[in-house]
């Protein structure tokens, strides 16, 4: 096209040909007069960081994008409907969660107690676990469960189960901290599990992957720490603490708080967390009776200390409860406990001496990883530790297959070296760029706890990115409830390293990212997580319409105003199904 031009018309038709390129056309379907909606607006597409004027809609899928001329085209006096955004805000793909636990956190509303993390021990010894007490007793409950006790402060003057005994001895309680890795439990409890007799001898004195804290006349304090929690908690009559129906009712709240926040793609990052399959059966139920306006991914847990092949076994059996919008098709595991509170597998070590909780082998996950995807199961796995990371790359290396896109969930650290490795063997992470901060308290308690190297570091973002790694943005709802849930609180954290709620210096500005980056890990970057690329995550014409109009210009407006932008609507498929 440019044969026989001069040179200053070559550089003229060759700007033109750029710029053309930069805002391409796309039509889908052949009639162009006939779509259900067009939108006109400031779009950020998700597509090559696109922005476009216009799209359309029609049967709940794209069928235009581009300007706002060619968008009339599409439009049909009487069908059609016209939303004009246009100096309203920003227009977007809908967000997704790639990691969160709003199943635990909307079912234990249900069946157990949520505790604030500002409630100290004195108030969860005389008010919490006494109404949780006095609710099982009306309830006929065959077990007392709650979440969310502070895991900073409880510490320092952590109740024992002596005391949770005064207050209940016959019905087990078992209480969670806000990150779910920790727990207390009373006696009854503990005997349950098979931990001590009644009589106060004690059985066992370890749990793979887990610790049981022993006071100082030798017997269990009833404090316990990553799973030998989850193992102890295995043992609660979980098919009558979590039924069918109330994972039902459980997934209708699930919904309304994922779409008034603007996600329609969310992973369950513990499906399994009552140790039944009762949210499996709920979600198969709720997408044929059609009423999912999200779609699902469900994860099986393996813990350490279970039958790894039975488990693994479980879980291909899942799959059976696949449909449209439900995907079973993860396995999630811990490979380690979390670097703040000292557990998550570090190297160097702690500044006291010890390297953290790895709660499998190299060997052990590079066989789960071959044998989880050979069955057709994505691998899950939490880790926090740079050692841990390296564990966890080497056995997807060694024994996954790169096009399963074996997931690394929470990544604390990373060894320099890991980062090519991941991005050579498509290894993808979810992280939590809202955690990406800390207030001036924690700041300097971190700095005594964390190790060399780490006492000034976050959550990798940016290094992901230039390193080519696939990064997407999870919330982990609602472990450490301290930090924004929302898409756009989320978002502000990743650009500045500060939570506007509170009082603190930028966390480890290295790892900052912009703003297409952040919301590309919000969007596309989950979309490709859950292997919904060529149908969700970015708008696109023969993509479903799932998208949101958003009140504030986050590409635009200053930074630290963007954790006050809110989905004005969120659209699935084509579909309002939140406005404000």
């Amino acid at each position: 096209m440019f044969k026989g031009l001069t040179r200053r018309e070559f550089i003229k038709a060759a700007s033109l040909a750029a710029l053309s390129m930069t805002f391409p056309v796309e039509v889908f379907a052949a009639n162009k007069t006939d779509a259900d909606l067009v939108v006109y607006g400031k779009i950020f597409t998700s597509e090559g960081n696109r922005i476009v004027e216009a799209f359309a809609v029609k049967d709940g899928k794209f069928v235009y994008v581009g300007d706002k001329a060619g968008a009339k085209a599409f439009i049909k006096k009487g069908k059609t409907e016209i939303i004009d955004h246009t100096g309203k805000g920003l227009v977007m793909p809908s967000c997704g969660n790639g990691h969160a636990h709003y199943s635990m956190g909307h079912s234990i509303q249900a069946v157990g107690t949520i505790i604030d993390r500002e409630d100290d021990v004195n108030k969860f010894l005389t008010e919490i676990v006494p109404a949780a007490v006095k609710k099982a007793r009306e309830t006929n409950a065959t077990a007392i469960f709650g979440f969310g006790w502070n895991m900073m402060t409880f510490p320092k003057n952590m109740p024992t189960r002596q005391q949770l005994d005064a207050i209940c001895s016959d019905i087990p309680i078992y209480f969670a901290d806000e990150e779910g890795h920790k727990g207390l439990a009373n006696t009854i409890c503990l005997v349950n599990a098979g931990i001590m007799s009644k009589d106060g001898t004690v059985l066992m004195k370890e749990i793979r992957g887990g610790e049981i804290v022993f006071g100082s006349d030798g017997t269990p304090t009833g404090f316990l720490k990553e799973q030998a929690g989850t193992y102890v908690r295995s043992f609660l009559d979980n098919e009558s603490l979590y039924t069918v129906d109330i994972a039902r009712t459980t997934l209708d709240k699930v919904q309304e708080q994922l779409l008034s926040e603007g996600y329609t793609m969310y992973l369950d990052g513990w499906s399994t967390v009552f140790n039944n399959d009762n949210f499996y059966k709920a979600a198969h139920q709720m997408d044929n009776a059609g009423d999912m306006k999200f779609v699902l991914g469900l994860t099986y847990e393996i813990e350490s200390w279970m039958d790894v092949d039975a488990t693994l076994a479980k879980a291909v059996d899942a799959k059976k409860y696949t449909s449209t919008r439900v995907k079973p098709n993860w396995i999630k595991l811990f490979m380690d406990g979390t670097v703040e509170s000292g557990t998550g597998f570090v190297e160097p070590l702690y500044p006291d001496g010890h390297q953290g909780i790895p709660n499998w082998s190299e060997e052990e996950l590079t066989y789960i990883t071959r044998k989880a995807n050979a069955n057709g199961l994505i691998m899950h796995v939490h880790v926090m530790g740079n050692k841990g990371v390296n564990r966890a790359v080497n056995a997807y290396v060694n024994g996954g297959k790169d096009e399963m896109r074996n997931t690394l969930v929470h990544v604390y650290g990373v060894l320099p070296s890991d980062y090519k490795r991941m991005a050579d063997h498509n290894i993808y992470v979810t992280e939590g760029m809202l955690w990406h901060h800390a207030d001036d308290e924690l700041q300097a308690e971190l700095l005594e706890i964390l190790p060399e190297g780490m006492k000034d570091k976050g959550y990798p973002m940016k290094s992901y990115f230039d390193n080519g790694v696939n990064v997407s943005s999870h919330s982990d709802f609602p472990a450490l409830s301290g930090s924004p849930d929302d898409p756009f609180g989320i978002m502000e954290i990743a650009l500045t390293g500060v939570y506007h709620g509170e009082k603190g210096k930028p966390w480890d500005t290295d790892e900052l990212v912009t703003r297409e980056q952040a919301l590309n890990a919000l969007t596309i970057a989950v979309a490709k997580q859950m292997f919904l690329e060529n149908e969700r995550g970015s708008i696109k014409t023969g993509k479903y319409a799932d998208f949101l109009l958003v009140n504030k210009d986050v590409l635009s407006c200053p930074v630290k105003e963007i954790h006050t932008a809110n989905p004005q609507a969120t659209y699935f498929e084509g579909e309002k199904v939140f406005s404000m």
